[in-house]
């Protein structure tokens, strides 16, 4: 095959493919810029009446609300993604209690509202620890002696109030004053971590702090004017011909042109290596190519983040003090753990523990003398880890795992439980939004000003169009392929624009020089 013949080919891959990918280059680039800054973004909103149908709320669904505290014989205050509310009519109607917290949606997703026993209220949220003044009637921040603010729980042990980070553990005995509690390593901890989180980490350039982030933004830049010099590349001809028929002066067009051209093949080959690197890491974060890699774990690389000396970084998800048997549990990302009241020993496993959705356990709260309730994206269970026992809560029949690894994710995709004053109990289900357990009483219907107040923060808009999911109701299930199906056409593009450079431009300034030489 001629020379010309194969740049004739690599012509046609790069040129249609990239038109094609064009659009959502855009997407994945300016969505990925804005995800990697997400404390700068929080206060932006986007309403949801711009959004498919599928992105409104219903019945308190997409995690409005997690669980509710109660503050008095006939006051209860609900929250989750939606912020705070007070409703002092078992649920009819509700009284925003959002003042305090900053502007934007994001800065008001609550994790945990928690009413210790002197009668202090403390909420945890993305940013940070917050207690209610009552004098002021607004909430009100707490500084916190670590790095990491994102609270993932709140627990009272006897007299002190225990702050969980996705990384650290802290306690209280004033509420004003914390101290950082040490946890033991892993009985079975080597120091190694997970690949997928490796991954991930590298594809935002998180891996390597806030320097890394920004470098990864800037290839995200380089590619969206890649992109759009590649656009205008393909436009040129058809101005120039028009121009051409009108009898005008062509040349400034043919030198806007060339300079166009230059600064897409100079951006091109620059930095080709690094968005090779940034597409193929993000297609593995996604299925298919995320099964391949799920369970594997590698050694974390040197002077980077997951190189941390604390065995538990950003894998702390529920905490639970067992004042019966004066233990402590934490789920995490690895596994549900226990310690001892003092932490001197080193975290184990408790046998057979339920499943637990890779994206996070969402309820651990104590039932009975001896079990917990554990609920996540797989199911809400009931578990003794004495007897081993794990039941299915709202179906009450045994547990049965299932032979052939499915999704991860299952029909009941719990986000939230909680028990009423009279102890009647409900969960909260990502899709179908707040249902009762074993019993018929209604909770009440959100009210047209929750909705208004609610609307989606651009950080979590973004997460929607890079991985896909604001896709889902043209698509369906098939939206778990654009990803994949994106990063092939982006490789495809990146590569054979390289050797059309390599084979043809280059080598043609390499000719001139030389003529010009002679």
């Amino acid at each position: 095959m001629t020379r010309n013949r194969i740049l004739k080919i690599f012509r046609k891959f790069h040129k249609w493919p990239g038109i094609l990918i064009t659009l959502f280059v855009v997407l994945f680039s300016a969505s990925g810029i804005f995800m990697n800054h997400r404390s700068l973004i929080s206060s932006v909103d986007i309403s949801r009446s711009f959004l498919p149908y599928e992105y409104s709320y219903q019945n308190w669904n997409k995690a409005a609300v997690k669980s509710a505290c109660l503050i008095g014989n006939d006051s209860t205050l609900v929250y989750g993604n939606i912020g705070v509310w007070l409703s002092t009519d078992q649920f009819k109607t509700f009284q925003d209690w959002n003042a305090g917290f900053p502007k934007g949606i994001d800065n008001r997703k609550i994790s945990k509202i928690l009413k210790t026993p002197d009668g202090k209220l403390f909420a945890g949220t993305y940013f940070g620890l917050y207690e209610y003044s009552a004098a002021d009637r607004q909430w009100k921040k707490i500084l916190l002696p670590v790095s990491e603010e994102r609270i993932t729980d709140l627990i009272v042990k006897k007299t002190e109030l225990i702050v969980q980070t996705r990384s650290f553990l802290m306690k209280s005995s004033d509420g004003k004053s914390f101290q950082p509690i040490s946890l033991p390593a892993p009985l079975d901890y080597e120091g190694k971590a997970s690949l997928f989180k490796t991954l991930w980490l590298l594809h935002s350039g998180e891996l390597w702090g806030f320097a890394g982030k920004l470098a990864v933004d800037l290839f995200g830049l380089t590619l969206l004017v890649i992109s759009f010099t590649g656009l205008m590349h393909f436009l040129f001809p058809g101005w120039l011909k028009r121009r051409k028929a009108k009898q005008k002066n062509n040349s400034a067009l043919v030198a806007a042109r060339n300079t166009n051209l230059r600064w897409h093949n100079r951006l091109g080959w620059i930095f080709i290596p690094f968005l090779i690197f940034v597409t193929v890491t993000g297609m593995f974060l996604r299925p298919p190519l995320l099964i391949a890699i799920a369970n594997s774990m590698v050694s974390p690389i040197p002077g980077t983040v997951l190189s941390s000396p604390n065995p538990w970084y950003d894998k702390l998800r529920r905490v639970l003090y067992d004042e019966q048997q004066h233990i402590f549990l934490f789920s995490t990302n690895d596994g549900i753990y226990f310690t001892d009241e003092n932490f001197q020993e080193p975290m184990r496993r408790l046998p057979g523990e339920p499943p637990v959705s890779v994206m996070g356990c969402n309820v651990l709260e104590k039932k009975g003398e001896s079990s917990y309730l554990v609920g996540s994206f797989n199911g809400l269970f009931i578990w003794n880890p004495l007897s081993g026992q794990v039941f299915d809560y709202l179906s009450g029949k045994p547990y049965q795992a299932p032979q052939v690894a499915g999704p991860p994710i299952s029909k009941d995709m719990i986000d939230g439980w909680f028990a009423n004053s009279s102890g009647k109990e409900f969960y909260f289900d990502y899709n179908q939004g707040v249902l009762p357990i074993r019993h018929n009483e209604q909770f009440g219907e959100m009210s047209a000003e929750i909705i208004q107040k609610s609307p989606i923060s651009l950080w979590n808009l973004s997460l929607e169009v890079h991985t896909g999911r604001i896709f889902e109701p043209l698509l369906g299930m098939f939206y778990i392929l654009y990803v994949p199906l994106a990063g092939i056409c982006i490789l495809v593009v990146l590569i054979s624009g390289f050797f059309i450079w390599w084979m043809g431009y280059r080598k043609n300034k390499s000719t001139a020089k030389l003529n010009s030489a002679k």
